[in-house]
């Protein structure tokens, strides 16, 4: 099927006042509840294609931890976070980053159907509500929930075929725990593009759709779309010519995408920050990072960037090293040599760094450092965030065995006043 209809090929833009409305018929028909939104096509630039990428040598960083000896360059002091409140969920409760009060959350079903659970978990309250409880689609003993997203007042959620691999993004209002809109269908595809990463911040939804690296479409461009709750039509506002290298990130009224760009050069993922204010269609700043050098994660923090590489890579430089790193474009970064396995979180100069089962917390201002254990029993990778960029409230959660069997027992969910 493709994707939903009579989509034109990538890059043929649609009349900026003509919906695609008229495509989506056939989910109508095929009885899947609720509003079916159209697209209008307003896609905005990649950011500054002339960007030069930032290659620096690795002696220009200053590293909390030196690589070469394992000694520290930065004051190890008491840590800063203060602790604040400490929930028991029940097993198998998994929590996303959110940047609200309500941040989405995965539970497991009481039996094989459903298996999964989209739920909202309140980081005031410790109140975990059950937002959809089985998919809506008619196959649903092959499909299950695959991913959520929420904030406050929109929420937005992934159900995946097992079978056939094709997904269907729905999306709606939502306040105080429950769905307060008409239910949007955003967008749907099968198996040769790949299920969407999401973020939502207040009443906006934005995702990404991008081929699947095995398919029959993996050389068209790929998009990120915007939403508001309650509009009849989702917009195009960022196309990629290939993959972008990350989740959406949103961080204190900005997006954090990375498409590539200079495409007639190579390969080069730029981490550029969006305004949420004005839908995308300005540029913040953006960081082109070296040639090939693909990111895990990238997010606006403040006036800098928290970029994290999962490997190491030949050339490229310090961006070329498996790390995380927190800076600009001008070369000037506080790096961390680290595996990375999660967004940065923080605010004002200081940053959280998951680091295998633990926390970094650096202070980029006054070259402090602390480290924030995780929750006593926790399995083996520790507590994850459910934060990811600026924040007040720094959250994590981890599955925790219980004491005399071994056995996980329950999930427990930290805050942390940054």
């Amino acid at each position: 099927m493709g994707r939903q209809g009579d989509y034109p090929q990538p890059g043929v833009p649609l009349p900026r006042s003509v919906t695609r409305r008229g495509l989506f018929k056939t989910a109508a028909a095929t009885g899947v509840a609720g509003l079916t939104v159209g697209v209008l096509s307003s896609c905005n630039s990649q950011g500054d294609t002339t960007r030069q990428p930032t290659v620096v040598d690795s002696g220009q960083a200053d590293y909390v931890i030196d690589p070469t000896t394992n000694e520290s360059n930065f004051e190890s002091v008491d840590l800063p976070l203060t602790d604040e409140k400490s929930y028991e969920l029940p097993v198998g409760v998994v929590l996303l980053p959110g940047d609200e009060d309500w941040i989405p959350a995965t539970s497991a079903g009481s039996s094989a159907y459903p298996m999964v659970k989209a739920s909202a978990f309140s980081v005031s309250s410790g109140k975990l509500v059950d937002v959809v409880e089985e998919p809506r689609s008619k196959d649903q003993v092959t499909t299950v929930i695959y991913d959520v997203c929420c904030s406050n007042d929109a929420f937005a959620w992934v159900e995946l075929n097992l079978i056939t691999r094709s997904w269907v993004l729905y999306a709606s209002s939502f306040k105080k725990g429950e769905l307060t809109g008409e239910v949007s269908t955003l967008w749907k595809a099968d198996a040769n593009y790949d299920p969407p990463s999401l973020a939502v911040s207040g009443k906006k939804v934005i995702w990404l759709v991008m081929p699947s690296t095995t398919g029959e479409s993996t050389e068209e461009s790929s998009y990120a779309y915007l939403w508001e709750a309650g509009a009849d039509d989702a917009t195009v506002v960022v196309e990629s010519p290939g993959r972008f290298a990350t989740d959406p990130a949103v961080s204190d009224g900005v997006v954090t995408l990375t498409p590539r760009v200079r495409a007639d050069e190579g390969v080069y993922y730029g981490a550029t920050a969006y305004s949420l204010d004005d839908d995308l269609s300005s540029v913040v700043d953006q960081l082109v990072l070296p040639q090939t050098v693909k990111p895990l994660n990238a997010t606006r923090i403040g006036d800098v960037f928290a970029v994290s590489i999962e490997a190491s890579y030949s050339t490229g430089g310090l961006l070329g090293e498996m790390g995380t790193y927190i800076g600009t474009s001008d070369g000037s970064f506080v790096a961390l040599s680290r595996e990375p396995s999660a967004p940065v979180s923080g605010k004002d100069g200081l940053f959280v760094v998951k680091s295998q089962a633990s926390y970094f917390v650096v202070n980029t201002e006054d070259r402090t450092y602390a480290v924030l254990q995780a929750v006593n029993r926790a399995v083996d990778y520790g507590e994850y965030p459910a934060r990811a960029g600026t924040c007040d409230t720094f959250v994590t959660y981890a599955t925790v065995k219980d004491q005399d069997t071994g056995i996980p027992a329950s999930v427990t969910v930290r805050t942390f006043k940054v």
